[in-house]
């Protein structure tokens, strides 16, 4: 099977831990493409989407994006345009579905994850909004299936005492992406930091990038079946 991975840094696998190295090993007879890029938002992601031809046709295609419309909020440089309300993101999102649909047999619709590892904030709260229009917008598709991986973070944090820590320096997410590759190192910094998932309250350690391809490996086996 050919399966392609739409999606910002956390697809890429930078900073943090690659959850699509850990999906390579479990599939070594399928083609995994890694379409990932950092800073990506839905608006950015449409229009890279929009101004290529697609190279593949994929028999699954994974789109995880949105939550670069939330963090990017928080960082001091904005490197794409963000959607300003739920309405500019739906249209976006589902401009940017039917584009990969058009070359996907099917599409998994996968919701923003979390802003910081404290579920209640703000920016979460607006997270789950995001996820609730991904999830509309899905039912409308009858080859494009939901992937709710918010509810997966959120059920391991609920019960946590989680540290307010969140990444905002574009130069240190920079330094860490460039020099923090060593998963053991990672996982060191995640836990100074009293992180779960998380190596800045964002970007995977390895239990996040564990967690992400064990569900996205769900979706690929019961496709396959």
């Amino acid at each position: 099977m050919k399966i392609g991975l739409y999606g910002d840094s956390l697809t890429e696998g930078r900073p943090g831990i690659s959850f699509y190295n850990i999906l390579n090993e479990e599939f070594p007879n399928d083609t995994l493409y890694n379409l990932g890029k950092p800073g990506e938002t839905v608006i950015s992601l449409t229009n890279r989407v929009s101004s290529q031809i697609p190279k593949n046709h994929f028999d699954i295609s994974f789109l995880w994006i949105g939550v670069n419309d939330i963090y990017t909020k928080l960082l001091k440089v904005k490197a794409n345009p963000i959607t300003s309300n739920e309405v500019e993101f739906q249209e976006h999102y589902k401009l940017l579905l039917e584009k990969i649909m058009s070359h996907s047999n099917i599409v998994v619709a996968v919701s923003p994850t979390i802003v910081g590892e404290n579920i209640n904030s703000e920016w979460n709260k607006q997270i789950r909004v995001l996820g609730n229009t991904i999830f509309t917008l899905s039912k409308q598709y009858e080859n494009v299936l939901y992937l709710d991986l918010y509810k997966e973070f959120a059920s391991l944090l609920e019960n946590n005492n989680p540290p307010e820590y969140i990444a905002t320096n574009p130069i240190k997410i920079m330094w860490e992406a460039l020099f923090l590759k060593k998963q053991e190192k990672i996982d060191l910094v995640s836990q100074k930091r009293d992180l779960y998932l998380t190596l800045d309250g964002v970007h995977l350690n390895s239990k996040g990038a564990a967690l992400v391809a064990n569900q996205y490996a769900k979706i690929i086996h019961l496709i396959k079946k």
